[in-house]
């Protein structure tokens, strides 16, 4: 059996329209007002959610990397401090679940560590999204799991044999799981999207596709190939500062993704051939019948 995940009002599964995530990830740079320029293009666009992401720094950054310099929009800071730099506190998060409420738009985050999925639990999100670098982190799924939300695990950098420990531990019947190749953007020839039929055959849960290449046509394959989940890094300009701008999607192609998925949805059809009433008059000019 085949389970499907509800995610906010949206049933996620089988015959189900694709649910689209904008992935805003930290591609605000820390703005306020360029997360809500960006939650409002995705919902302009016709994206179902979108997803930010969440650390507390002292915890996810190495030790050894902490005092590294980098040259930043902020001046040449260490890596913790940069890190700080792009972290919303609770008044801003306070300020996104009031405007997706107010444009009825589903919102969620990667939370880094256990300190974080607590602070995002507190706005109740529609779901949580396991990034492809924790899924070995089986401390951290189990805590992500106890929330008792719907998960969407992203499977980069991740062997099958990992990828059947993660699920095992979390359970198929409230779980998304997401092909993916962890390289930003990623090269086509390393994409894989048969991956998403090979995970279809061996998973009962819904099966998506997060995509870091550059372009669109991909992302609308591996919605043909049975993706009942997409999810797309966005941004308001693929020149912005940032180390994900480049493999993200600015407004005009979030709203042409959405439309390719949207009409391969369409096209893809039942698999029963049928002559169509639209057919009918090329029978009758151009049908050709001998013994």
């Amino acid at each position: 059996m085949r389970y499907s995940v509800k995610i906010g009002e949206r049933i996620i599964g089988d015959d189900q329209p694709v649910y689209i995530v904008g992935e805003i990830g930290i591609n605000h740079n820390g703005d306020l007002e360029v997360a809500k320029s960006l939650m409002l293009a995705a919902k302009n666009a016709g994206i179902d959610a979108v997803k930010f992401q969440k650390r507390t720094p002292e915890l996810c950054v190495p030790l050894e990397q902490q005092g590294q310099m980098r040259d930043t929009p902020w001046g040449y800071i260490t890596y913790l401090d940069y890190r700080y730099k792009v972290e919303f506190d609770e008044a801003a998060y306070n300020e996104i679940d009031r405007y997706a409420k107010e444009l009825d738009l589903d919102w969620f985050a990667s939370s880094w560590d256990i300190p974080s999925i607590k602070f995002i639990e507190k706005f109740n999100p529609a779901a949580h999204k396991i990034p492809s670098a924790l899924l070995t982190d089986k401390e951290l799924l189990r805590a992500y799991r106890a929330t008792g939300k719907p998960i969407i695990l992203s499977t980069g950098m991740s062997t099958m044999e990992q990828i059947r420990e993660a699920v095992d531990l979390l359970g198929e019947e409230n779980l998304v799981l997401c092909h993916t190749t962890s390289s930003y953007p990623c090269p086509p020839e390393e994409l894989n999207l048969r991956m998403v039929q090979t995970l279809r055959a061996n998973f009962n849960c819904p099966i998506g596709y997060s995509g870091h290449e550059v372009g669109l046509v991909p992302t609308v394959v591996a919605s043909a190939l049975g993706a009942c989940l997409v999810e797309r890094h966005i941004t308001l300009d693929r020149a912005m500062w940032g180390s994900d701008q480049s493999a993200s999607v600015e407004p005009q192609g979030i709203a042409t993704l959405v439309k390719y998925i949207r009409v391969t949805e369409k096209s893809l059809g039942d698999g029963v051939k049928k002559v169509y009433d639209s057919e009918q008059s090329s029978i009758k000019k151009l049908r050709r019948i001998s013994q």
